[in-house]
């Protein structure tokens, strides 16, 4: 199993508190990775430390081997890394089509939209959308992306179920077919993974338990 990019002994700080206490996660290429965690385990800086856009006081990122420790958010995204986080994910001034095009060249047809409900909406400004609407404009930027690394902070969040199941077999297919390392954060296992999914609790900024996700079920 080919490990794309990685957390090595990573250590993360919030003025006096520490968030991630040593933590290694590795992440391989061509499959789905759970964070598992309540509010406040560290998951959630766990994505952004693998992102850039939180930085490491201790500990490195490495991807395919290699310190990336030092490049930025914007230098990440450029290699291949799409970060999609739980909130302030879409541009709220740029229209749905706007959003779009700054993740994927041109907008898509409705036959090629992994949520056919935004093109009636692709003249829409982002900040008039409902909830659920804003989430899958930003998980259309990592469906429809070809990224090596797809970082996601609860995906489904806002969603409906329907929506939802359809989002998780997107990400799937990203890892099966693509080849790509599909890392989500999550309060919960979701339905709808595929076979070998690996999953990791989180408890406290440090990594409780371990396993494929037949064993968390």
């Amino acid at each position: 199993m080919s490990i794309e990019i990685a957390l090595r002994a990573a250590r993360v700080r919030y003025g006096p508190l520490e968030a991630l206490h040593g933590l290694d996660l590795p992440v391989p290429a061509g499959t789905v990775t759970v964070l598992l965690g309540r509010n406040g385990s560290g998951r959630t800086t766990a994505l952004r430390a693998l992102a850039g856009t939180v930085g490491l006081s201790a500990g490195r990122v490495e991807w395919h081997g290699t310190d990336a420790t030092r490049l930025s958010a914007h230098e990440r995204a450029r290699r291949g890394l799409c970060f999609v986080p739980d909130r302030q994910a879409v541009y709220t001034g740029l229209t749905v089509a706007e959003n779009l095009a700054l993740g994927v060249p041109g907008v898509p047809a409705p036959d090629a939209a992994p949520y056919p409900e935004l093109v009636p909406l692709l003249s829409r400004t982002a900040g008039t959308l409902s909830g659920g609407e804003r989430r899958m404009l930003a998980l259309s930027r990592a469906l429809l992306a070809t990224a090596r690394v797809v970082l996601v902070d609860e995906p489904s969040l806002g969603m409906a179920p329907e929506v939802a199941a359809r989002t998780y077999r997107g990400l799937a297919a990203l890892a099966v077919e693509g080849g790509a390392a599909v890392l989500l954060a999550e309060q919960r296992l979701p339905d709808g993974l595929p076979d070998g999914s690996l999953v990791h609790e989180l408890r406290r900024g440090s990594r409780a338990s371990s396993g494929e996700q037949v064993e968390y079920r």
